[in-house]
């Protein structure tokens, strides 16, 4: 028999399915990371097509089956993310953002914060300028990365060594889970001071003001350095939006 639904959901991913179908990865406020069947989304004349795009918030009506895929039976559109998508800059770093939604939180568990995160990531990416570097080194990203992690339970510590309490700081080991000093930098990669600030920085204060944080360069490419690392230790993987 089942049982539908109704639950707001971001579209992290959507993939053909069929001729007409298509499969999506969506995270949802009520019920956390679920998969879904659109039923022929890809025709010309279908209601849903359009509102159903990668990085849409919308509220949809799910039936829930015996199979392992819900069905879409509705779709409301809460914020499309036109502008994002229709920008280069904007949507490498909402896919990058997306991804590591995807891998983070990839089981059926509600996280009303993180939700909350996601949705307040896309709708300050549709006002973000554009940059003239790489997306993966912007601040708003970074910063949600960051947030992810924290909200996950692997919060990198960059206020003392980790392991010892001192400062002094001059790496980060992800395996310990932090900053360290150097008398334990054994295995770590090396941390500038600008880098740890701008770290601290984007995990201290909320995602709207990561544009204004000002960080250089050199410390967006060390937050980075941190979010990878932090992956591949505690979650066994590396985004392929990040590699590209």
């Amino acid at each position: 028999m089942g049982r539908t639904y109704k639950t707001q959901a971001v579209v992290l991913r959507s993939l053909r399915f069929s001729e007409a179908d298509r499969i999506l990865h969506l995270y949802t406020r009520d019920r956390g990371r679920i998969g879904a069947i659109a039923k022929g989304i890809r025709k010309t004349k279908s209601r849903f097509g359009a509102r159903l795009e990668p990085l849409s918030h919308v509220e949809l009506m799910l039936h829930e089956g015996s199979g392992e895929l819900q069905t879409v039976t509705g779709v409301a559109l809460i914020a499309s993310h036109h502008a994002t998508r229709e920008n280069g800059y904007r949507l490498a770093a909402g896919l990058i953002g997306s991804e590591a939604m995807l891998r983070l939180y990839g089981e059926p568990e509600a996280n009303d914060r993180a939700f909350t995160a996601l949705t307040r990531f896309l709708d300050l990416l549709d006002d973000t300028a554009p940059g003239a570097g790489r997306p993966e080194l912007d601040p708003l990203a970074l910063s949600f990365q960051l947030k992810l992690l924290w909200l996950s339970g692997y919060l990198p510590h960059v206020t003392a060594c980790v392991e010892c309490g001192a400062d002094g700081l001059v790496g980060f080991s992800a395996r310990a889970g932090g900053a360290v000093c150097r008398a334990h930098a054994a295995g770590s990669f090396g941390l500038s001071p600008e880098g740890l600030a701008g770290i601290e920085q984007l995990l201290s204060t909320p995602l709207q003001d990561a544009a204004a944080a000002g960080l250089g360069d050199r410390a967006c490419r060390e937050a980075l350095a941190v979010v990878t690392s932090s992956y591949e230790e505690h979650g066994g993987f590396r985004l392929r939006t990040l590699s590209a």
